[in-house]
């Protein structure tokens, strides 16, 4: 499906050894100013200049996606993530009284983060999918992340459903793969693995007849053969 205006050792691997925007966002948020003292709130036009910065950087990592660069794209979304991630007031809340105070940002400010965000993880599961070594925990976790805040993203509830399916959970991934086609009824791609996972579910219940059949069998014989013990006298008696 197509990359739509959209971490762990996984995300350096996927980055070409990079550190990922968590890690690297993390240390950023803790370090200390040099003098030791609390950094000022940084003004609106420099918050604008970086989510201006971030948002240039997931066009780039688009476009090399459209050019089938999927490392160099996964590289820009990530430092994109990076450069929001100095921004998120989820993350400096957490590491406050270690750093620079948390910028403060205007509903349109963080609508564009979140959106800018959102859009990078969107991208990075789509380009992750498209590795010859697919880590399909990481696309799994991507996709969720911009379910939480885009519910009914089609896109992310497919690349959802199929990570979720690869990993064995055939249940779940029908859930996000039958939303999905609700959305988007006639995507090939979409009716594709919904029927996977719902054949799987088929093969997972006709072994599970299978088996309480087996058992149930087994317990016929056994209460059969007591029965004709007895009768014969080779039971065990008083």
């Amino acid at each position: 499906m197509a990359c739509k205006p959209s971490s762990s050792t996984a995300d350096m691997e996927a980055a070409g050894g990079e550190e990922t925007p968590e890690t690297m966002g993390a240390a950023a948020a803790a370090e200390p100013s040099s003098s030791g003292l609390i950094k000022p709130k940084t003004s609106s036009a420099k918050l604008d200049a970086q989510l201006q910065d971030a948002v240039r950087l997931k066009m780039e990592g688009n476009a090399f996606y459209r050019e089938k660069n999927v490392r160099s794209a996964i590289g820009r979304y990530h430092r994109a993530l990076l450069v929001l991630r100095g921004l998120d007031s989820d993350v400096t809340t957490a590491v406050k009284g270690f750093g620079p105070e948390a910028p403060a940002l205007t509903a349109a400010q963080e609508e564009l983060l979140r959106n800018t965000q959102v859009d990078c993880y969107n991208n990075l599961a789509a380009c992750l999918l498209q590795r010859q070594s697919v880590d399909y925990a990481r696309v799994r976790e991507y996709s969720l992340r911009v379910l939480q805040r885009r519910p009914g993203d089609v896109k992310a509830l497919y690349r959802a459903g199929v990570a979720t399916l690869e990993l064995g959970d055939a249940q779940t991934a029908k859930q996000y793969l039958t939303q999905a086609c609700r959305g988007q009824p006639n995507d090939a791609n979409v009716r594709k693995h919904l029927q996977r996972a719902e054949e799987k579910l088929g093969r997972e219940l006709q072994k599970e007849k299978a088996m309480y059949r087996g058992m149930f069998s087994s317990g016929l014989n056994s209460s059969a053969g007591e029965g004709i013990n007895q009768a014969n006298g080779t039971g065990e008696g008083v």
